[in-house]
């Protein structure tokens, strides 16, 4: 595929464009998908924001960065009014609130260097209320297909996580901590593909998906590597983020996927 190809493929299959919109969560197993999905939103916007700074992608990167906003903005009512117990409720009225810190930090001025370490504090401070969430609800279910479901959303938002510490080491900011975080990100996805190819629940519509997600990784992984080589121009930097939407496109099919099939 030609490069322009690449970029207009991930950003029609991007979140929020591609998905459907539904006006509720469903039952646990899709509240498990959308809980884990606000994981994920959480490390791309900080990846767009990122791209904008750098001029990386800069039109897909603006798209990506207003349509993954509105998203977590609708599923993160979504979950707060589905929560089942005080425990969750409570977990999504703390993540209301980190989440409207990192809003005004993502839209109140345009992107510059001297506030992207603090950008990072606040979405991980985010991510880190969001997994709470999601786990809170694999536990509600209390049935192995929620910790399918579980980790298949969190591949997701290991490729949106590896491509922001990319963007950010370009910067750089706090390069040898990014390096080390890409690192675990990519020894963590590596061994997750395993557990989701061999899981005796995978379907072969799964499989598939899967082996399509193999060789999106292949690219996305040496994209990613052209950080060790210390390639920092705009290229490199474009070639991540396009690769991160293909990858995470396809594990957002898995993980729909995963969340469909009867628990």
């Amino acid at each position: 595929m030609q490069r322009r190809t690449l970029i207009a493929a991930a950003t029609a299959s991007g979140l929020g464009l591609a998905l459907p919109i539904r006006a509720q969560v469903t039952d646990l197993s899709d509240a498990i998908n959308k809980a884990g999905r606000q994981r994920m939103l959480s490390q791309r916007m900080g990846k767009a924001w990122l791209a904008l700074l750098q001029n990386v992608e800069k039109t897909s990167a603006q798209l990506v960065l207003d349509k993954s906003m509105a998203l977590f903005d609708r599923q993160l009512v979504e979950l707060k009014g589905f929560a089942p117990t005080p425990d969750v409720q409570a977990t999504y009225s703390k993540l209301e609130a980190a989440w409207s810190e990192y809003k005004t930090a993502l839209v109140g001025k345009a992107p510059a260097r001297d506030a992207a370490a603090t950008l990072l504090q606040l979405d991980a401070k985010v991510l880190a209320l969001a997994h709470q969430g999601t786990q809170q609800y694999e536990a509600a279910l209390a049935k192995p297909l929620g910790k399918l479901v579980n980790v298949a959303g969190r591949q997701r938002m290991l490729t949106q996580r590896m491509a922001k510490f990319y963007l950010a080491a370009t910067l750089p900011v706090d390069a040898s901590v990014a390096t080390i975080e890409i690192g675990k990100a990519r020894t963590e996805f590596t061994a997750a593909m395993e557990l989701l190819r061999n899981a005796p629940e995978a379907t072969l519509r799964i499989k598939d998906e899967l082996l399509l997600a193999d060789a999106q990784w292949v690219f996305f992984d040496m994209a990613l590597k052209q950080l060790q080589e210390g390639a920092q121009r705009p290229k490199p930097m474009s070639d991540v983020f396009v690769s991160s939407e293909n990858l995470l496109a396809v594990m957002d099919r898995v993980t729909g996927l995963y969340s469909t099939l009867k628990a």
